[in-house]
């Protein structure tokens, strides 16, 4: 580890003392300018109430962080979901990317899982997620989403879907 301060880091990579290709993100910076067209979720219960209802949320098992990851051509996505306590990643393939195909595969699977094995899911505010209350109703399950525009919220997640994206399940490929 370095011991520095982060702007002392930021000089050392303009003098090209350190290889930006060798970062996670290769020194990209992701622009944010995208405008959603197709509208906005309506009522959504907010990350906020997620915790004040589970303040132990990292400490108890049960609560998942979910979003999709696109393949080539905005084709087809898979549903990557993380357990916040013991990390693990879960994928699940829907037959497509609309909110049925999503809702479908995610019933699908909970029917697979224990009842009440798990408790909450947080979402970005995704068009794929918009079916979220049939989900929620089906599988008795609380279903929490995001500030638009902070990912950051959902850390754990988006950090697993770079791995992903890293290691097996690049944006060329079609899923």
């Amino acid at each position: 580890p370095i011991d520095c301060s982060v702007r002392t880091l930021y000089r050392m990579f303009k003098k090209g003392l350190f290889d930006t290709q060798s970062l996670p993100m290769k020194g990209k910076r992701k622009l944010n300018n995208h405008q959603e067209k197709r509208g906005k979720q309506a009522f959504r219960r907010t990350i906020h109430e997620r915790n004040s209802l589970y303040p132990h949320l990292t400490k108890e098992f049960g609560h998942l962080e979910g979003d999709t990851i696109v393949g080539v051509k905005h084709k087809s996505a898979v549903i990557t979901l993380v357990e916040c306590l013991s990390k693990v990643i879960i994928t699940l393939k829907p037959t497509g990317r609309r909110a049925e195909d999503i809702e479908n595969r995610l019933n699908d699977w909970f029917k697979s899982m224990p009842k009440h094995l798990f408790k909450s899911m947080t979402f970005d505010c995704g068009k794929e997620f918009s079916n979220w209350r049939s989900i929620s109703n089906s599988n008795d399950i609380a279903i929490f989403f995001a500030d638009p525009g902070t990912p950051s919220q959902r850390g754990l997640n988006e950090h697993s879907n770079g791995l992903l994206r890293r290691d097996g399940l690049p944006k060329t490929m079609d899923f």
